[in-house]
Parts: C-alpha cells; sequence; structure tokens
C-alpha cells in the first residue's frame, strides 16, 4: 500500500476553538486554551503517525487586524499556513455567520487545495444554528466540504480523520515516525507558563506578556527551569507578582503541576518578573522571542 503524507492547517478567527481541534486531532495538547483572543501566538505543527500515512496538522493564531509588530507577525503565521497546505481546515463555530470572514473567505475561494469548512461547538447548539450555518457556507463556499464538529466532545471527527487520510498526496513522511511536534521544551514550558498568565489575570495584562526560558536543565528525577516573564510597565509587573508575591506564586505553582503532568517528572520552577518597555513592537526583542 502507497504511504500517504501531507500538511494539514488549521485556520480561523479568534475563539472559534482551532487550539481544541488541534489537540482532539492530535491527541495531545500542544496548544494551550483559554477563553481569551490571541491565545495562540505562534503557528504549532503536530504530527500524527500511522502505518501507511504521516498527518501534519498546524495551527495558527486567529485572524486578526495588527495593531502592534507582534501581532503582525501571528496574521503572517496564519496566512503563511494557506500557502504550504495540503489540506485547508477552516474552523468556525454556531456563533459565527460567513459574513464575519469576509477577508479570508476572500483567499479561501483563490485556493487549489481540498477545504473543509468546520461548524464548530455543535454541542452547544440547541435553535438549529448548524442547519442555517451549513445552508450558508454552502452557499459562500460551494466548492468546500461542510462538516458540523464538536472538537471539545469529539463530534464527527473520526469522520473527518477519515476524509483527510483520504486526500493526502502519496508521498514518503517528511517527519521521522516518533516525531510528535517541530516544537522544543522549552517552547511548550514558556506556553504553559504563559497559559497561567492568560488564566489568573485580566484587561491588558496578559497581552503585555511574553515567557522566556533561560534555563532548563534536565536529571534523571527532575527537570529545573529558570524562567523571565517579560512585561511592558511597572504597573503590570506589580499586577503580575501581587501582594506578598500570592499572585506569581499562584501562577508558578499552577504552571509547575501542568509541567510535571506533561512532561512525567518532578519540576522545579524559578520564575522573575521583567520589565521591557513596548517588547511587542521591538525587533530585536521579537526575533530573541522566535516572533521573527
Amino acid at each position: 500500500m502507497p504511504h500517504k503524507s501531507g500538511f494539514v492547517n488549521i485556520l480561523g478567527n479568534p475563539n472559534v476553538g482551532k487550539s481544541t481541534l488541534m489537540n482532539a486531532l492530535t491527541g495531545m495538547k500542544l496548544s494551550i486554551i483559554t477563553s481569551k483572543v490571541q491565545t495562540t501566538r505562534h503557528r504549532i505543527m503536530g504530527i500524527v503517525n500511522g502505518e501507511d500515512f504521516q498527518i501534519i496538522y498546524s495551527d495558527t493564531p486567529g485572524i486578526i487586524n495588527p495593531v502592534y509588530k507582534m501581532q503582525e507577525q501571528m496574521v503572517k503565521y496564519a496566512y503563511s499556513a494557506l500557502v504550504d497546505a495540503d489540506i485547508i481546515l477552516f474552523v468556525t463555530d454556531i456563533f459565527e455567520s460567513p459574513d464575519q470572514s469576509h477577508d479570508i473567505i476572500t483567499k479561501l475561494k483563490r485556493i487549489k487545495v481540498p477545504l473543509f469548512i468546520l461548524i464548530n461547538k455543535t454541542d452547544l447548539d440547541s435553535s438549529g444554528a448548524v442547519s442555517r450555518l451549513t445552508s450558508a457556507w454552502s452557499g459562500t463556499m460551494p466548492d468546500a466540504e461542510i462538516i458540523p464538529v464538536s472538537a471539545l466532545k469529539g463530534i464527527n471527527l473520526e469522520k473527518l480523520l477519515d476524509r483527510i487520510i483520504s486526500l493526502l498526496p502519496e508521498s514518503p513522511p517528511y517527519w521521522p515516525k516518533d516525531e510528535l511536534t517541530d516544537r522544543s521544551e522549552r517552547f511548550f514550558t514558556s506556553e504553559i507558563i504563559r497559559e497561567k498568565i492568560l488564566l489568573n489575570y485580566r484587561k491588558e495584562v496578559p497581552y503585555s506578556v511574553e515567557v522566556e526560558i533561560v534555563s532548563f536543565k534536565e536529571s534523571e528525577e527532575i527537570i529545573r527551569i529558570s524562567a523571565i516573564i517579560y512585561v511592558m510597565r511597572e504597573s503590570q509587573k506589580g499586577i503580575i507578582i501581587g501582594k506578598q508575591g500570592l499572585a506569581l506564586k499562584k501562577t508558578g505553582t499552577m504552571a509547575r503541576k501542568d509541567l510535571e503532568e506533561f512532561f512525567g517528572k518532578k519540576i522545579f520552577l524559578e520564575v522573575q518578573v521583567r520589565v521591557k518597555k513596548d517588547w511587542r513592537n521591538d525587533q530585536r526583542m521579537l526575533r530573541q522571542f522566535g516572533y521573527i
């Protein structure tokens, strides 16, 4: 039987469930998930291997109108997924109509690869939205295959997987069969810490934060990690640390527990907070954080 391999890229607006879908399709928590927009900042690959196939999924940031340089890079990551895809999964949900995605729809109509419109969060539909939106998307994107899904509940994901495998091009694997992702342990460590910041702090603070892993030392029984949380203002530093350091301690404890589950080892986590004014528009800092 010939071997099939291909790049399956996931796109969509913020908060439609792209990262939940990515994690469900790969069977791993590769993308952090919160209810806040812009949770995903980078393009993250997850690799699923079968005996005669390899699927390289790619999660991308939500499509937004950028305000600062970091967001410009995020949008570039999203649109780059249109260029190198063998299959595209455009994720929408039961609360979003086609007219809310005009710009990306214009681009999607130009692509020459198989396109799926995935109407996510069907488990929350109590008013017939799925039926109405299926008709609306069929009229807007007549060449696309429309599948209602629930990434959270796993609804129709087996059907989607079967369709993806059937459409993969014949090719040897692009990655070794034991590879699960293109990202490093340091990357996932910084993302897990940033997820806890998104969960624990409100307003602008989480969007002004970046996490850098300055030390990652692994032994047989423990991983010792040193991280820096960068913020843009002294007032934000105070908020992150909190009264008597309690807010930072809570964030660190939550991150450590998730890291121990992720790596399957005891974690010693040391976290500092530093101010770097307007880092989101600083080319050097963006390069240091891996955006460029």
